[in-house]
């Protein structure tokens, strides 16, 4: 089965130059984590609300005139619409992620690819191995919470 059968098409994308403020207003209306950051169809990077917490909260920055772009992270991990979804919970798995754009080969934004879109494959192991894998700590958070004295 290819990502293009199961992903969501309707994406709601952030131009670089929004505010985060706007972003963080518009990820709490829509009840997400994430926004990939655009210009037009073409995907520059994803804002969090880690990347705002991390990168404009804590360094003391105004959210209010602080552009997406100086949140965002712009090494992006994706897949390609023709891609297996099995090559797609690999790389979930693997790069402990839960949602993945979905670019055309003409690197176009057509969507997002969610753990839940693979769960609705009907092959539950599938997705069962990738949110396993996904919600174990990565081996530098573990390492870090076994120094600090914290467990999860």
């Amino acid at each position: 089965m290819q990502v293009s059968q199961i992903l969501t098409r309707e994406v709601e994308t952030i131009r670089p130059e929004t505010t985060v403020k706007e972003a963080a207003q518009r990820m709490r209306s829509m009840d997400v984590g994430s926004l990939p950051v655009c210009d037009g169809r073409h995907l520059l990077g994803m804002v969090t609300d880690r990347d705002i917490t991390i990168r404009i909260t804590a360094e003391g920055r105004d959210p209010a005139s602080t552009p997406v772009q100086v949140a965002m992270t712009p090494d992006v991990t994706f897949v390609f619409e023709d891609q297996d979804v099995q090559d797609a919970a690999r790389i979930m798995r693997e790069r402990q992620i839960r949602r993945l754009p979905v670019l055309s080969r003409d690197k176009q934004l057509v969507g997002i690819l969610a753990l839940g879109d693979i769960a609705t494959t009907g092959q539950d192991r599938l997705s069962g191995d990738a949110l396993e894998q996904i919600s174990e700590p990565s081996h530098s958070q573990a390492q870090s919470q076994s120094q600090s004295g914290m467990h999860a």
